[in-house]
Order: C-alpha cells, then structure tokens, then sequence
C-alpha cells in the first residue's frame, strides 16, 4: 500500500473541498492517505511521504498562497526529485497561470507530475470533485 499525502491551504473552503476528494479517490484506490492543512506539516514530514497531492488556490496576481503555502512549497522543493505528485486547486480571476507556473517548477525540482494539474474556478461542482477523486485514485495508482 503506498503512502499518500495529500496537503493544502484554503482560504474560502474550495480547495479544501477539492483536498477531501482527492484524499478519498485515492483512498478509495488503496493508498494509505493523511490530509492535512498545511498549518499543520512541515517540509520534513511531507518529504516522508512517498506521494504527494498538493493544493493551494490562485492568490493576488495569480500566486501560491505567500504566508503558508509558499515558503511550505520553497523549504519543499529541495525534496521532490523521484517523487509522484499531483497539483490543484482553485482560483476565482485569470486563467491559471499560477498552476502553469507551479507546475514548471515542480517538473523542474524533479519531480514525476501525476495526471494534469487540476484548476477549478469558484466552488467546485459534482464534475469537479469527481475530476478530484480521479487524480487521487491516480496518483495512488502511479
């Protein structure tokens, strides 16, 4: 059974939302999962897992959450190379150029991008959380 992490930041409870279904399509799929906000880990604990799902919505001019998320995800980075990871979240104006950005950076830490970043505007529908539990399901898979 593969351990799976799944870590987010959510400001309004989309992301959230969209972290409760990757961790269930994934556990679903068999992995052993831990969702947690990112308030609650650190670098070292998530670098322990050997999956990663990762969310944080679009933020300002269409960035990582810059308080939590982000210096979560630089101390991160150093890690990442071999690792599965999987990326989503929400976003409320532009066209996702934070998750285009988020993605580069994490194929250039090295890491193996499961399935497609998943970007989903506003409050995700049925569809959504059903993408959501997909790219868990896949990510336990990978």
């Amino acid at each position: 059974m593969s351990k799976l992490a799944v870590i987010y930041w959510s400001g309004t409870g989309n992301t959230q939302a969209m972290a409760e279904a990757v961790a269930e399509g994934a556990k679903e799929a068999g992995a052993d999962v831990t969702l947690l906000p990112v308030s609650e880990t650190n670098a070292a604990a998530a670098a322990a897992y050997g999956k990663l799902a990762l969310g944080c919505p679009s933020m300002g001019d269409e960035v990582l959450e810059e308080s939590e998320f982000e210096p979560f995800f630089q101390e991160l980075e150093s890690e990442l190379s071999g690792k599965s990871v999987s990326l989503f979240g929400s976003y409320g104006w532009g066209d996702g150029q934070w998750m285009r950005d988020w993605a580069s950076r994490t194929d250039s830490d090295g890491a193996n991008l499961c399935g497609e970043p998943l970007i989903v505007n506003e409050a995700p529908s049925a569809d959504d959380l059903a993408q959501c539990r997909a790219l868990g399901a896949e990510l336990a898979n990978a």
